[in-house]
């Protein structure tokens, strides 16, 4: 009881509550008689759901799910059907149930035409396997509400012929049934629903002919075979991208592999440097199953601030996003205020790497896509923010991005009553063993550019399985609202980079705070927290393994 108080801030203590825990967690029946714990009762205690460093109450939906769907961030992925790299590798329906089953909102399919009047999916003018776009809507029927009940949404990258738009829409009619959302909801004819409202409801995003108006009136009237025909401007962003395309991935000594992926890239290219002005025909079938979610292509913020409607959203590319993020911060996160923004990897990143989303989360954009077929960093970073709000894939931006009377800027931003996190780094347990066992643990900081840092406790030479470093580590922290906190566990090595062994990354503001000695478990088991070992492979794993313990 002394200890839940003082050190556990656990101030409405008694011995009925101190009894519950000994029968739980003590593992010999005498002492448990004798209402008392062994050290093997406490670590189990201690390494147990009831000390995680994750809030308990952040485990389940607590946001509030009324709001716009602007205001929410929302899990986005970026080319789903792909598993490995972006130009050679394989198209697999797995892409879309793995990031369907952690919570991905949206998610990404590129549509072209295939044989037999079939639509497929792949990566054009690249040598990515196709697959079936009936098939990848089966899965996303299968898995879509698996994780979450909150809405998904189909970013369409559509490049079929009139004739096969026709039987893609087809395809999703029948197959996802009433979960599509094909008609205006009855209370928001001119605003965007929340996610409570659009509850296991599946939207479309893609190019739109007419006005939700004109869309409703058509409702009921044979549409088959009524192709509209526009012109459009190439997005000159992706353009200047895909131009870049640079070969240092091609240094194979294998000619014949060398001149392979060259022409590759040089179709990649070829097929970027089309026309500015492209005409454009869409089938109104398909046309008409876009409602919220219209696909607009960004101009620039003033522009947007006077001809954009409320369900018209844009996608921008990661090099210009990064450019108006650092130039117009400001009028970036007006813009995020009202409408949706998916900001997508760069072409360059041909294997699929990832750029720090944080730096568009800092601006109010609600879909900051990622390929989910890579760990590291990026995808730690994702994968711990989007932990918050019972990993529902929607997370209520902070006022400070929804309230434009603010005027928040990330880089000029300076809280007048900055929040000190302080932090007591006491031990590990069983960390992976390695050739050096240099045990060290860096904690990170991810946020506005003022806040982000790290630091690092000394080395533990050659003692992996409980090393010990009790040190206390303090962080001013001025947008806590923002900032993701990253513990790393590394091995020193005297040769090289550091041996990555596994991290934890979640939400500041989902830590506990009121108590004192905590686990945070880096391991990827049933309620528990993950843990990613340097194979980056999920395993299942006793509860007590691969933790460190903190003080918070």
């Amino acid at each position: 009881m002394e200890f839940l108080k003082k050190e556990q801030y656990v101030l409405e203590i008694d011995k009925v509550i101190a009894n519950e825990i000994i029968q739980k967690y003590e593992p010999i029946e005498e002492v448990k008689n004798q209402h008392q714990m062994t050290i093997e009762g406490f670590l189990r205690y201690m390494n147990s759901n009831d000390c995680l460093l994750f809030k308990k109450n952040c485990t389940q939906v607590y946001h509030d799910m009324t709001r716009p769907l602007s205001d929410y961030f929302i899990s986005s992925s970026h080319n789903t059907y792909l598993i490995s790299g972006q130009l050679i590798g394989p198209s697999d329906l797995w892409g879309y149930a793995s990031a369907l089953v952690k919570g991905c909102r949206c998610i990404e399919i590129d549509c072209w035409d295939g044989s037999q009047n079939e639509p497929v999916v792949y990566h054009g003018y690249t040598l990515t396997s196709k697959i079936l776009f009936k098939t990848v809507i089966q899965v996303i029927n299968k898995y879509a509400f698996m994780a979450s009940e909150y809405p998904v949404v189909l970013s369409l990258e559509n490049h079929c012929s009139p004739q096969q738009q026709e039987i893609m829409a087809n395809n999703m009619q029948s197959i996802l049934g009433d979960t599509l959302l094909s008609d205006v909801l009855e209370n928001f004819p001119n605003e965007l629903p929340s996610p409570e409202a659009l509850k296991f409801k599946i939207l479309v995003k893609n190019k739109k002919i007419g006005t939700i108006e004109e869309t409703i009136e058509r409702i009921g009237t044979n549409k088959q075979g009524r192709i509209v025909e526009y012109e459009e401007e190439e997005d000159e962003e992706e353009s200047e991208e895909k131009d870049n395309v640079t070969t240092p991935m091609l240094k194979e000594n294998k000619e014949k592999e060398l001149e392979e992926k060259k022409s590759i890239i040089s179709n990649f290219i070829s097929y970027s440097k089309k026309k500015k002005i492209r005409k454009v025909k869409l089938s109104l079938e398909l046309s008409d199953l876009v409602i919220y979610t219209k696909a607009e292509k960004f101009k620039s913020f003033h522009h947007a601030q006077i001809n954009q409607k409320f369900n018209e959203n844009n996608s921008i590319g990661e090099l210009r996003a990064r450019k108006l993020s650092k130039q117009k911060a400001r009028e970036f996160i007006s813009h995020t205020n009202s409408f949706i923004t998916r900001i997508y990897p760069k072409a360059t990143r041909t294997d699929s790497s990832n750029y720090i989303p944080q730096e568009f989360w800092n601006v109010g954009c609600q879909m900051v896509a990622l390929n989910f077929q890579t760990p590291g960093v990026p995808m730690d970073l994702y994968n711990g923010k989007f932990l918050d709000n019972g990993g529902c894939g929607y997370l209520l931006k902070p006022e400070i991005l929804r309230n434009p009377k603010l005027n928040f800027s990330p880089s000029e931003f300076k809280h007048y009553n900055p929040t000190i996190l302080s932090i007591r780094l006491i031990s590990g347990f069983q960390l992976p063993s390695t050739y050096w066992n240099n045990s060290l643990v860096l904690i990170e900081i991810y946020g506005i550019p003022d806040d982000q840092t790290k630091q690092q406790t000394h080395v533990i030479r050659r003692n992996a399985f409980d090393p010990r470093w009790n040190e206390t580590f303090t962080f001013t922290i001025h947008a806590p609202e923002m900032a993701l906190i990253r513990f790393v566990a590394e091995s020193q090595s005297t040769i090289g980079a550091n041996e990555f062994l596994g991290q934890y990354t979640l939400p500041l503001l989902c830590m506990e705070k009121d108590k004192f000695l905590l686990s945070a478990m880096m391991s990827f088991h049933y309620f528990s927290l993950p843990f990613k070992k340097a194979s980056q492979e999920s395993l299942t794993i006793p509860l007590c393994t691969y933790c460190f313990t903190v003080g918070a």
